[in-house]
């Protein structure tokens, strides 16, 4: 007769117990709003995470694939904001309610993240790193602060 191994019967057991801790709750929204926004999200970070590396010196500058990547940033920055309506409010977001029930402060918010972005395409050209660094950071503080004040860390 098979007997697993400790082991395994452990690991399998964590496994199981895993895979209930992610996100059960599905959008079933007619037009996904929130998962359309956290889709851009993602991509943004994606997007961003080449640039912070070159920021911190653990990439090389290249000019046109930083340049490229700065404008790609902003093209995906303009795109999840129209998600945020008012129907936009339902499991599974990560939105707190301040988003609605402050919706002045968050547009701020969002405006200076578009401004930190602009600032970045307008150096990313320059081969000037210390400004590209500075401009970098200023957009992570951005969402950082968005995210501090607007989402909740599920």
């Amino acid at each position: 007769m098979f007997k697993p191994a400790p082991l395994a019967v452990s690991m399998l057991a964590c496994s199981f117990l895993l895979g209930g801790c992610g996100d059960s709750v599905k959008d079933t929204h007619p037009q996904k709003l929130v998962s359309q926004r956290q889709a851009i999200f993602k991509k943004m970070t994606k997007t961003l995470e080449p640039l912070g590396l070159v920021a911190r010196g653990h990439k090389d500058y290249a000019k046109v694939e930083f340049t490229e990547g700065a404008q790609a940033l902003k093209d995906l920055s303009s795109q999840p904001w129209v998600f945020f309506s008012a129907d936009g409010n339902y499991p599974p977001t990560k939105a707190k309610p301040a988003v609605w029930s402050q919706a002045a402060e968050f547009k701020r918010a969002t405006n200076n993240y578009l401004a930190t972005v602009d600032k970045l395409v307008e150096v990313s050209g320059s081969a000037d790193l210390p400004t590209i660094s500075a401009a970098v950071d200023a957009v992570q503080k951005a969402c950082k602060n968005c995210h501090d004040q607007f989402r909740n860390e599920r």
